[in-house]
């Protein structure tokens, strides 16, 4: 099972990962793929669970006033606020904002310029969920590509990154354009009001927990259900996964069976998960991937309210 099992503390993170890395405001910043490559554009980065789930993992942890720069995916993006204060910005020039905290849970839309920042006064990390076992390629705002390049960092046009400080463009390469102003017009923006159906704040969390029974609480925030029964989630667009949130003090519920990919990280508290008889304890942080089809049963014992994610192919 070591394998499927990703203790965060033994975790390499690529401090390098993107192209606007030697940036300030950016490179001081640390980015970990946690299942599945993610869009890192690092080629060295290391992958703790590579075994294909159909979304990625990945956590990002930064200094205050750093994070990343304006940029767009074509799958699903989930945010998930472990620790500190982190300011979310989106649109072509980045004018729209909002500040999450702990517990926050923001999911971006696709086709639409976003970027995050450290608003708090110390390190902080985040946990970033991402659509499909390919996320595809980011697409950058021209002035992240042409700071950037001030540095010596800059993308080929196979969307590779490299250090031109240190190395010269390969032969039958050319680096990347930056989109045209037209481009640009083609994504999407929001108002705050109109991103507020994509955010699930911690605090108005709770009205929205369903008694799974033996001490259990749910919440589902994304997808359509968990177990074969069927829930309304908090955000209600389509992901490809269901993001479920398990809260308990005290409280076990066995013989659990997930048919489709799944993983278990724990934002607060230690949990006990059985797997076919075999004990495995996740720490705040940690991630497990569990076999498809295996007996399952998840225990907690606290003196405090512990938080259980549970991501499952839809």
């Amino acid at each position: 099972m070591n394998y499927r099992i990703a203790k965060f503390e033994e975790l390499t993170p690529s401090t390098l990962p993107f192209v606007e890395g030697k940036l300030e405001g950016h490179k001081e910043r640390k980015n970990y793929s946690i299942v599945g490559p993610g869009v890192a554009e690092d080629s060295a980065q290391t992958v703790k669970i590579s075994k294909p789930h159909s979304f990625n993992l990945g956590a990002v942890s930064a200094m205050p006033k750093n994070g990343s720069g304006l940029h767009s995916h074509t799958t699903a993006e989930v945010f998930l606020i472990y620790s500190g204060s982190w300011k979310f910005y989106w649109g072509a020039s980045g004018k729209n904002e909002v500040i999450l905290n702990p517990g926050d849970i923001i999911s971006m839309p696709t086709n639409m310029f976003r970027g995050f920042e450290n608003a708090g006064k110390d390190e902080g990390l985040i946990f970033v969920v991402l659509g499909g076992d390919d996320p595809g390629i980011i697409t950058w705002v021209p002035s992240v590509l042409e700071k950037a390049k001030k540095t010596g960092m800059a993308l080929l046009d196979d969307n590779s990154l490299i250090d031109l400080s240190q190395s010269s463009i390969p032969e039958g390469k050319t680096l990347l354009k930056p989109i045209t102003t037209e481009e640009i017009k083609k994504f999407d923006n929001y108002k705050l009001e109109e991103l507020q159906k994509y955010i699930s704040y911690f605090d108005n969390r709770v009205k929205c927990e369903i008694n799974i029974g033996e001490g259990i609480k749910l919440t589902q925030i994304l997808g359509n259900g968990f177990q074969n029964k069927n829930y309304d989630p908090i955000i209600n667009q389509n992901t490809g996964f269901n993001l479920n949130i398990l809260k308990s003090k005290k409280g076990k519920i066995d013989n659990l069976k997930f048919i489709k990919p799944t993983i278990l990280f724990s934002q607060v508290g230690n949990w006990v998960i059985d797997i076919n008889d075999e004990k495995i304890q996740l720490n705040p942080k940690d991630t497990l991937s569990i076999p498809t089809n295996s007996t399952v049963s998840i225990e907690i014992e606290s003196n405090k309210e512990g938080f259980l994610n549970c991501v499952t192919q839809i």
